[in-house]
């Protein structure tokens, strides 16, 4: 299913992970739409960007250096001035069971690695509409 843009039309987000390139990939991809996107290589640097920015959504790598995914998103839900945006886990581990634990864990949902071109802004759109 296609999901339309303006879904998102006018939004902050804001992309949290350590590897470059994906960061570059995602960041490219949303600037495509009318968004507002902004960047962090680290949780402890995303946190501090989302409690000063309150971006409406957030991406966030699980596995990264300094404050992982799940370090982040504990520390979100704990902040009343963040508990409310949805963040959406990003990760190259995509077992089945990694979803489940994500969901658990207060992440709004899960996208996996590598990000594809031809689909990560659709299904972008469909994890923050589910």
């Amino acid at each position: 299913m296609e999901y339309n843009e303006s879904y998102v039309d006018g939004k902050t987000i804001l992309i949290i992970d350590d590897e470059p390139d994906s960061l570059e990939v995602a960041e490219t991809l949303l600037e495509d739409l009318d968004v507002v996107v902004l960047t962090a290589t680290n949780g402890a640097e995303g946190l501090a960007i989302a409690i000063e920015k309150q971006p409406d959504y957030v991406i966030s790598d699980l596995s990264m250096p300094e404050m992982s995914g799940w370090e982040f998103i504990e520390a979100m839900k704990k902040d009343r001035a963040t508990m409310e945006i949805p963040v959406i886990a990003l990760t190259a581990h995509a077992m089945p069971n990694d979803r489940v634990k994500a969901i658990a864990a207060g992440f709004h949902n899960f996208l996996t690695k590598p990000l594809n071109p031809e689909t990560f802004v659709n299904d972008f759109i469909r994890v923050v509409v589910e």
